[in-house]
């Protein structure tokens, strides 16, 4: 999935960005209120990461104006303000989840998997479409009993399909949900990575379909 980490502290935000991407997360970063206010109106993100204390625009006024404007990304505050009364602030103005500096990584690694299993997946750790099953927590891709030998990308495709199992995704939602600004990606890469994901699920009642002009549909024979 796809995460913007909004964080001024270029060590805090380092240690954040190691950490989900070792989650198999995309990751993009803005240390500033205001560019990260651009991105979060003009990207597709799974979940944002927001620091109050940053400069031009502070997190609490970001996440007003974000869902003043109708998105509902999840948010997850970072914050060293510790009182009630931020905390309560924060959470009315639409946040969902609060962690309070300085923090432990797995802990925000758990609150991070539990926001985006209620997002992605409504609340569920697994996926399943036949004889396939997605473990959300341990990213493990099984067919029947038999373990699936994907690689990173494999899994995030797979995941992204999975989530919209019978409906078109197209190239371009694939990469607004997988990939970063620095990775350097196009629609052919997309399709070499479905190419694969094909030859491994080998399975009599599981089948991506190719939608001419559309994308991809992950269904059931």
């Amino acid at each position: 999935m796809r995460i913007l980490v909004v964080e001024d502290n270029s060590d805090i935000a380092e240690s954040i960005t190691t950490s989900l991407k070792q989650m198999e997360h995309a990751v993009d970063v803005a240390s500033d209120g205001i560019v990260a206010d651009q991105l979060l109106r003009t990207e597709d993100y799974d979940l944002a990461v927001l620091d109050l204390n940053l400069p031009r625009k502070n997190g609490l006024e970001i996440l007003k104006d974000l869902r003043a404007a109708g998105k509902d990304v999840p948010v997850l505050i970072l914050t060293a303000r510790a009182d009630m009364p931020s905390r309560v602030t924060g959470l009315d103005l639409g946040a969902d989840d609060y962690l309070t500096k300085p923090f432990h990584l797995e802990e925000l690694e758990a609150r991070v998997r539990a926001l985006l299993r209620r997002r992605q997946h409504g609340g569920v750790s697994s996926l399943q479409l036949g004889s396939l099953c997605f473990d959300t927590q341990s990213r493990e891709a099984r067919l029947g009993d038999q373990p699936l030998n994907l690689t990173k990308r494999e899994r995030g495709v797979l995941e992204v399909l999975l989530n919209a199992s019978g409906r078109v995704v197209s190239k371009e939602q694939i990469v607004e949900h997988l990939f970063s600004f620095e990775d350097e990606i196009n629609a052919s890469t997309i399709e070499i990575y479905v190419h694969r994901l094909r030859k491994k699920l080998d399975a009599p009642d599981i089948t991506i379909r190719t939608v001419r002009g559309l994308g991809y549909v992950l269904e059931k024979q």
